[in-house]
Formats: structure tokens, C-alpha cells, sequence
């Protein structure tokens, strides 16, 4: 696919996390969304990304499942999906919207402390 203008890419998240089921969106706190052309070394290091396979989002921070009476006063987690390996995959614009949000529904899961093996066995992987 040719190369999305990247305010429109910007768009694309900021519509997935307003599509967010409410439950979720008025839950999150302390979180920041950003995109970033490719995923750094030390993202695929942490997530444990296999050399060679493709990561499309990265949930940086401490998820809601593991914070205690000591998480205060802290910056902001992150979200970051990766525009480079998401318009190399996507076929077209819609394909690449459908992508982002669900990059976007993966990783706030993982804010939510969901696992990967929890997000595959409810069918959100």
C-alpha cells in the first residue's frame, strides 16, 4: 500500500481508542498514545519478538494488574503503534483502520494486565 499521510495515520488511532467500549475508555488513566515508524530493539527485547518477526504496538509500562500503593506520582505509560509495519502490511486504507484498531484493543489490553496467551483464548489476539 502507498504510504499514509501520517496526520491521517494519527487519525486512524485516535478514532480506534474513541471506538473503545466505555467500560475501558473511562477506565484508562495516566496513559499516553503515540506512534513511532518501527519498533526500537529494546521493545522487541522486552516483549521477547522472535529476530525477524514484526512487532505493530507496544504497551510501555506497568500494567493496572500490577501497580500498588507505590505507583503514584509517576509519568505516563505508553502506547505506541508502529505506522511503518502496519502500512507495509495493510492492502488498502480500510485494511490498514481495521489494523490500527485492533493494535490499538491489543494493547489496551495489555494496560488492563491481559496476557497474550489470555488475549488468544478470548478470540482478541
Amino acid at each position: 500500500m502507498d504510504a499514509v499521510d501520517p496526520a491521517l495515520f494519527e487519525t486512524m488511532v485516535v478514532e480506534a481508542i474513541e471506538r473503545l467500549p466505555d467500560e475501558f475508555r473511562d477506565r484508562i488513566a495516566n496513559l499516553d498514545f503515540s506512534i513511532e515508524e518501527w519498533a526500537r530493539p529494546d521493545d522487541m527485547a522486552r516483549t521477547g519478538t522472535p529476530r525477524g518477526a514484526t512487532l505493530l504496538g507496544v504497551y510501555r509500562g506497568v500494567p493496572l494488574t500490577r501497580r500498588g500503593g507505590h505507583y503514584n506520582m509517576t509519568l505516563p505509560d505508553t502506547i505506541v503503534v508502529f505506522r511503518g509495519p502496519l502500512m507495509r502490511m495493510a492492502r488498502d486504507e480500510d485494511d490498514l483502520r481495521e489494523r490500527v484498531a485492533h493494535v490499538v484493543r491489543h494493547e489496551v489490553g495489555h494496560y488492563f494486565g491481559i496476557s497474550d496467551d489470555r488475549l488468544r483464548e478470548i478470540g482478541a489476539y
